[in-house]
Parts: C-alpha cells; sequence; structure tokens
C-alpha cells in the first residue's frame, strides 16, 4: 500500500500505530461524503478511493492482477485501506495534542529533496511517476506532510529516553560470544576416519606436509587448492568445526579430528592459524548503543501507544460508513486483546 518506494512511514511509529492511536473527544456525525470519522476528522469517500487507485497502480507496476471486487483478497486490501486512512486521521489528532504541526514550506523543502535525489531535479520525470502511481501533486505532498507528521511525533515521544554506560556494559557481557572476530584457518575434510587420524600423526611429526595433504586428500574443493585455507565467523560453520576453531586458543596447532554428524558426516582436520580474540567493549560500545537506544524507543512508543489506543478505542470515538468497516476491527481487536490479559 505504499505510493512511492521511497515515501515509506516511520516504521517504528508506524508499527505501534497499526490499531486505534489518537486521542480524546467524541466523534463527529458521518456525512454521506464519509467512510469513517476519526474523532473529529473526517476520512472521506475521496481519499479511500484514492488510496485504493494507488493500490492498484501499485499492483501493475508489479505485473499482477488487481482482485475483483467481492473477493477475499480485495476485502484485505480494502481493510488495509481503511486501516491506514484511519491512522492518519488518528495521528493528526494526537499531533495537534503534542503540539507537532508541518508546514508548506516543510512539505516543499522534503518535495525538493526528493526530486532531486530521485529525478536530478527533472520535473516531467517526477509528473510521469505520479501519473504511473496515480497520484496528484496535491495526493503527494499530502504524504509527505503525513511522514514528516510521524517523524516529528516519533521524535517527540522519543526524545528522553536514553542508554546508559552501565546498559551497554550489561548487554556486551550477556552477549560476549557474538563478539568473537573472525578466524583464519586451514582444514580438511575427510570422509574416512581411518585416513583422517592417519593424517593427524603423520601431520603431528611433519607439518611442512600439510598443504600437500590438503590439494590430495581434502574433501573440500573449494578450499582443497587453497591448502585449505579459510576465514569464518562464529557461527558460519557446522557445530563440530565450530566448536574448535572458536574455542581453540593456539595457533597452528592441528586439534584431534573431529567428526561432523549433522552435514558432511566426515571428519575435519583444522588448524586455526590467527589469535582467538573477542572485540573489546570500547569497539563495540557505539554499535551497542544504538540497537539498544531503538529498542528503548521502540518500547517507550509502544508504551505511549497503548494509553492512547484505549483512548481513542472506547466511547464510539471511531464511527465507519457501513461496509467500510476494516476486517477485523482493530479496536475490536484491542479489547479482546486486553480482556484475555486481565481474565
Amino acid at each position: 500500500m505504499n505510493r512511492f518506494p521511497y515515501l515509506l512511514p516511520l516504521v517504528a511509529l508506524t508499527a505501534v500505530l497499526a490499531a486505534c492511536g489518537g486521542g480524546g473527544g467524541s466523534s463527529a456525525k458521518l456525512a454521506s461524503a464519509d467512510v469513517a470519522v476519526v474523532g473529529s476528522t473526517h476520512v472521506t469517500n475521496a481519499d479511500f478511493q484514492a488510496m485504493m487507485a494507488s493500490a492498484q497502480a501499485s499492483y501493475k507496476q508489479q505485473n499482477q492482477a488487481f482482485p475483483k471486487q467481492g473477493t477475499s483478497s480485495y476485502q484485505q486490501i480494502k481493510s488495509q485501506a481503511m486501516d491506514l486512512l484511519v491512522q492518519r486521521a488518528e495521528r493528526d489528532d494526537e499531533a495537534q495534542k503534542q503540539g507537532v504541526s508541518v508546514s508548506d514550506a516543510d512539505v516543499q523543502k522534503r518535495l525538493t529533496q526528493i526530486k532531486k535525489q530521485f529525478f536530478k531535479g527533472d520535473e516531467t520525470k517526477y509528473q510521469a511517476e505520479l501519473k504511473k502511481a496515480k497520484l496528484t501533486d496535491a495526493t503527494f505532498r499530502k504524504d509527505i506532510k503525513q511522514q514528516l507528521v510521524e517523524e516529528r511525533l516519533y521524535n517527540k515521544i522519543t526524545k528522553n529516553v536514553k542508554v546508559s554506560d552501565k546498559d551497554v556494559a550489561a548487554y556486551y557481557a550477556a552477549h560476549i560470544s557474538t563478539y568473537i572476530q573472525p578466524r583464519d584457518v586451514e582444514y580438511m575434510l575427510i570422509k574416512k576416519k581411518s585416513l583422517a587420524y592417519s593424517l593427524y600423526n603423520a601431520l603431528k611429526k611433519n607439518p611442512s606436509v600439510w598443504c600437500a595433504d590438503a590439494k590430495k586428500y581434502s574433501g573440500d574443493p573449494s578450499t582443497a587448492k587453497k591448502c585449505g585455507k579459510a576465514t569464518f565467523s562464529k557461527g558460519q560453520t557446522v557445530g563440530a568445526f565450530d566448536n574448535v576453531l572458536f574455542t581453540q586458543k593456539a595457533v597452528n596447532v592441528i586439534h584431534p579430528p573431529v567428526y561432523d554428524a549433522t552435514s558432511y558426516k566426515a571428519y575435519f582436520l583444522v588448524k586455526p592459524l590467527s589469535p582467538l580474540k573477542t572485540a573489546s567493549l570500547k569497539q563495540e560500545s557505539t554499535a551497542i548503543r544504538q540497537q539498544l537506544l531503538q529498542t528503548a524507543k521502540s518500547d517507550a512508543i509502544n508504551a505511549w501507544s497503548k494509553t492512547i489506543q484505549k483512548q481513542f478505542c472506547s466511547g464510539s470515538k471511531i464511527k465507519y460508513q457501513v461496509g467500510y468497516a476494516p476486517s477485523p476491527d482493530p479496536c475490536t481487536t484491542l479489547t479482546t486483546s486486553t480482556n484475555t490479559t486481565t481474565t
């Protein structure tokens, strides 16, 4: 249901506002031109038709037949369109309460950036894309404004979310095995147990013949010609091999043959070439902080959203014209989920 691939709703906010976000106040009366009212906001049939036309254009661009009216697939698209239109109205309502606003100048600035990035400033190409997507400049500007509203709501709600150094250190300690660095290795894949042990015992006495043996006996054609040399990250290889490579600290020491019973049904001779190293907390702290911050912001948005959902789904603040209520109705789903949780 996205209009242009580069005009995507802010992922985190869209995900948590997918049900009944919004605010207080009873809903306005349905007008004949409405498909729904959300609080005091009217969602018009023109809005709905524009959304469906955009969806139909998207199907056409992907060389797919648009579902016929009356089919379950069509009803699903119709419900998705109504969900999205109601979400937009809800967010606009909440944005006003949060003091979030977007000016025409803001929209024009973002549109100019889009034209420059995707059309190299060519107005003809921009208009051609609008026509292909069954959009007008006015509806596309409306989409841009909605995106800006969502971005600013998200930033406002999450502006005080922080991640401490203690949080970063705790996460690093709990996931330290994931920070083991890739390791260089030489190995052979040997089918027969007797040959594997024969080679192992001979190589302990004369390590210099490793390369010749690998080229002659290894059953892995991707590395045999390279003396069995490769580089692996932890978890990249089968368990038996991985366990040896990322536990043995000794370098240039051949590990006794290890059997892989899961994939190859064969024996590995493994000789680590580089030291076993783990990236330090200092090296990983920035990435960890970003990951934890994103999770914390998502949690904050979810907590905020649940409160707003309950407010908007109570008191008949959303009304649908006959035949336009989405299935399932997000408010019904929310009520069922809440009752299940509290019983």
